[in-house]
């Protein structure tokens, strides 16, 4: 005998685990029918990773503690593992759904998976509705007098600070709303083994950053030997905090931490407009640079042994914790393109990998402003010089002793290469690609 099933909506949190302040979430619990929410650990995604890829550890914790708060409302969160399309197959047979709320995601992989899931709903008349949640601006919403996307930073941040008002930053009351949530009791949720993933011992900063921090962020923030960051990164890919929260801090207490948002979507915007950069440079100019893409140089720099300390100092610390700090990811990035003439694309698959706070649109733009082939990079002819970099933000040598401990030492390598020559290879071999693709275009 067949029973009728229940009508429901459905909201599927991606990068927005959070019930506070939670666009898509909050229009879903407005709908006036219970809401089942949804997360699906995704195949697509997990199957490339190491067993041990701490983001998945984080993601799992996450989700543990927001199913123990909605465990007290007597519902709870329908997370499962398995490839999109399949799942939303079986919920379609499981419930009678009106319709599916989520929030914008603007990687590649994400559009296509939302068209997918868009096409399979609307085959059985279930509407798909997407919400802004993880920028304040986006795709279009900041563009230059022609109507056309920005592709140099400053512009577009004093027209991302004229465009702002007080509504954008409006926080969605979602949380209030928890108990139109489904009443279910939701099947047991998938373990990190029955994913084939390993439990990491993974530091996580915390959501709420130290007021005193922010306030002393343009001051602090190039010297990795202090405490003087926000390490907000890996919860803002995530969602697990509010980009309008996050930029009301910005507004009264730093402005260059506010800027370093903006930063953030502005990488997003040319992301959204410009998806060639994902695999090409944003600027053609450079697609013939001939890149000496050395295995074993390669492998030193991963491995923190290159012989320039605070080059192997952030190596270390990111394959250990997972995080590297902001400045020295500069001068990593440099180093690789320009001193080992390794392609960038390589040194950002490796930081994709590795990081905690992998954002493709950041990784991507940061590496390509390194590299000097992006939007708004820094010149081809600039090279960090390493030592510099040491004796302006590390001078008592605090991050790298902490990290190279045999720094100082006969058991610290020799350099890979001279800092002068391989700046000069550098440049020689820029001017020399760049004047053949000049001349190929005339």
């Amino acid at each position: 005998m067949m029973t009728e099933k229940q009508p429901v909506n459905i909201f599927w949190f991606r990068r927005d685990l959070r019930f506070e302040d939670n666009c898509g979430l909050y229009h879903a619990l407005s709908s006036g029918l219970p809401v089942l929410p949804v997360f699906i650990f995704d195949k697509n995604i997990l199957d490339p990773l190491p067993r041990h890829d701490s983001r998945i550890t984080f993601i799992h914790q996450t989700l543990e503690e927001m199913n123990r708060q909605l465990n007290k409302l007597k519902c709870g969160l329908d997370i499962r593992y398995g490839r999109p399309v399949e799942i939303f197959k079986s919920l379609v047979r499981a419930y009678d759904i009106k319709l599916v709320y989520v929030n914008h995601d603007y990687e590649p992989y994400a559009l296509q998976r939302d068209s997918e899931i868009k096409i399979l709903l609307q085959e059985h008349g279930i509407d798909f509705r997407t919400y802004k949640d993880q920028v304040i601006f986006e795709k279009n919403e900041i563009i230059n007098q022609s109507g056309k996307p920005y592709t140099v930073f400053t512009p577009y941040r004093k027209a991302w600070q004229e465009n702002l008002h007080a509504g954008d930053l409006a926080p969605y009351p979602s949380q209030a709303l928890l108990d139109h949530l489904l009443q279910q009791n939701p099947e047991r949720i998938p373990t990190l083994q029955d994913m084939g993933f390993e439990k990491t011992a993974v530091e996580i900063p915390p959501t709420d950053v130290s007021e005193d921090i922010l306030r002393l962020y343009d001051r602090q923030r190039d010297f990795p030997g202090i405490d003087g960051t926000s390490k907000i990164s890996v919860h803002l890919r995530f969602g697990t905090v509010s980009i309008r929260r996050q930029v009301e801090k910005g507004l009264s207490l730093n402005e260059t931490w506010l800027s370093e948002l903006i930063w953030r979507e502005f990488f997003m915007m040319i992301l959204a407009n410009f998806p060639h950069v994902v695999e090409r440079p944003f600027n053609a100019n450079y697609e013939s640079i001939p890149w000496k893409n050395n295995e074993k140089d390669f492998r030193r720099w991963c491995d923190g042994t290159t012989g320039y300390p605070i080059v192997d100092a952030g190596m270390r610390e990111l394959n250990t914790t997972g995080y590297m700090h902001n400045r020295v990811r500069m001068i990593t990035a440099s180093f690789l393109t320009k001193h080992l003439l390794i392609d960038w694309r390589k040194g950002e698959r490796y930081f994709a990998l590795k990081l905690m706070d992998y954002d493709l649109a950041a990784n991507n733009g940061n590496w390509q402003w390194a590299a000097g082939c992006g939007c708004d990079a820094a010149p081809y002819f600039r090279v960090f010089n390493p030592y510099i970099q040491t004796k302006k933000f590390d001078p008592e040598y605090q991050y790298i002793r902490r990290w190279v401990p045999e720094f100082d030492t006969p058991d610290y390598p020799e350099p890979m290469i001279e800092h002068s020559i391989a700046r000069k290879r550098a440049l020689a071999v820029y001017r020399e690609a760049l004047k053949k693709d000049e001349k190929s275009e005339s």
